[in-house]
Formats: C-alpha cells, structure tokens, sequence
C-alpha cells in the first residue's frame, strides 16, 4: 500500500478530514474487522482519535479541531500498520475494551473478545450456586480480562490468573495494577493447574486455545499478529480443553463451577462425548461455544476424558 504522505499532509486539516481518509482506505483494502468493532466508521474514529490521545468517545467539537503535522503522521503510521500490516486495532493503540473496562493488550496476549463476559455480567447465574464467592480462578488468562472482570463482579473474592506464559503474564499483571487490584488478584506462571496443588476454587472460568487446525489455516491475516500458542491445541481444538476436564474437579469445590470457552470446536467437544451433561450457555449477545459443568459431574465422568 502506497500513501502519498505530502498529500495528505497538505490537504487534510482535521480530525474529521482523517476520519474520513481513514474510512476510506479501510474500505479499499477491505480491513477484516474482528477485534472489537463491527463497523469500519467507529474502527476509523478510533484509530485517529486515539493517533492524537484523544478518547473515542471525545466531545463531538473536536472533529473539526486542526491537526499538527506530527499529528498527522502519527495518525498516517497508525493507518499504515492497519492497512498495510493488517495489525488489529488494539494492537496498535495498546488497548482493548472488555465489559466496559480498558485493559492494555500488546501482541503478546490474544485481543479481549471473549462471550464469557455475558456471563459475568449476570454473575453466572443461573449456573452457580448461590451464596459467597471466596475464590476465582481464571485459567489460560492471557490478558487477565477475564479474572480482573470477576474481581470486579465477586467484589470478596481472591481472584488467581494463571497462564503458562511469562509474557502473557507480564500484560496480566501491568492490568492488576491498572485496575488497581493487587490486593486480591494474583498472576501465576503454571502449565494449567500444575503450580495449583492442594487449592480449591468456587469458580473456574477459561477461555483456552480452541481454534482447530482447519479453522486456523483459514483464518484472516489480523489473527496471525496473535500468539499461536493462545489460539490453537490439536487438530479438533480440544487438546488443552480435555486436559482441563480431567483434572478440574480436583481443583474446585464440592459445589464449584466449571465454565470453559470452546467455540466453534463445540461441534467436536459433542460429538466425542454426546452423553456428558454440559450446559450450553444461551449468549443473548452473540457468540457460542460456552459451555457450564458442575464439580460433581466432572467427578463422576473424570476417566472418560
């Protein structure tokens, strides 16, 4: 892609008139939105907005506020890595949004996009039990989007965000203490529960690698700026997956509650075991493949995994 960066240093002026460029060079090169935006409009509003560190929901005065030329070549170097590179829009800008809540993400931890936020929002109900939440685990927690969003919904919880790598743990912890959480959440570097032994949780919530091999050769270019490693696990998607299955019932309380993202690999996580009792969870938002089980279910089925 080729940018005459004279011209459109001279001839655009404001934030509206880069909006606008912005729009139509995503249209052109037919950007893959996948990463927080559903519309190539707000994916361009903020992009420049935030080229200039304005927020994208800035007073509407602004558009017509002129540009220094810094400015304009920051908002041009950020189209470039967008259009060019095809890098998601989070990446870029160093920040992803997930129930609402700003979170840093940079290319070391896949983008905050899970549906299990739905679920948090209504505290998992109706699949867990009631009464106090003492203690969360998020598992394969890249970001820490999820625990943090636990944190926040379980307020007396002890919240533990595990993840097998170091730099995924790294971004994890630069948002405990963004979110100002230190005293309740932990980072903790484990190969699933292998650094876990003899703790117990009410919750385990996890959102693995599950992309299957098929799904990942097909997907877009945006998606190959994220780690693999957080994207796939065997050739049906599932081999993190049945992992986790059997060993979580050792790890949750008598009454605990299993909650695990698998999406489009649902389709082989039923067809392998038709007869286990998981619940599928009905996203009234969008998405799919969130399944529920509870503790003594996983018991009871543990060597069939």
């Amino acid at each position: 892609m080729m940018i005459d960066q004279e011209q459109v240093v001279t001839e655009l002026k404001t934030v509206r008139d880069f909006i606008r460029w912005t729009c139509s060079l995503l249209n052109e090169h037919k950007v893959y939105l996948g990463h927080g935006n559903d519309s190539v409009w707000d994916e361009s509003v903020q992009l420049v907005m935030a080229a200039v560190h304005l927020s994208w929901n800035s007073d509407k005065t602004v558009l017509d506020a002129r540009l220094l030329t810094s400015e304009k070549m920051r908002v041009i170097d950020f189209v470039r890595q967008r259009v060019a590179e095809r890098k998601p829009l989070p990446y870029i800008t160093k920040e992803a949004w997930f129930m609402g809540m700003p979170f840093y993400v940079d290319e070391r931890v896949l983008i905050p996009r899970s549906p299990i936020a739905q679920l948090i929002e209504t505290e998992f109900s109706p699949f867990l039990r009631p009464g106090l939440v003492e203690r969360v685990l998020d598992l394969c927690t890249g970001s820490g989007c999820i625990g943090i969003a636990c944190a926040y919904a379980f307020e007396e919880a002890v919240v533990d965000l595990v993840d097998i790598s170091t730099e995924a743990l790294d971004v994890a912890q630069r948002n405990i203490e963004q979110h100002e959480l230190e005293e309740r959440v932990t980072a903790i570097q484990s190969d699933l529960f292998e650094a876990l032994h003899g703790q117990k949780y009410d919750l385990i919530v996890t959102n693995p690698p599950y992309v299957d091999k098929s799904d990942f050769e097909s997907m877009p270019e945006e998606y190959q700026h994220e780690p693999e490693l957080a994207l796939t696990s065997g050739h049906d998607g599932l081999d993190i997956t049945r992992s986790i299955l059997r060993q979580a019932c050792d790890y949750l309380t008598e009454d605990g509650l299993l909650v695990v993202e698998v999406g489009n690999s649902e389709i082989h996580l039923m067809a392998e075991f038709p007869h286990i009792p998981f619940i599928w969870a009905e996203l009234p938002e969008g998405g799919n493949g969130v399944f529920v089980i509870a503790a003594q279910e996983l018991k009871h089925y543990r060597d069939e995994f």
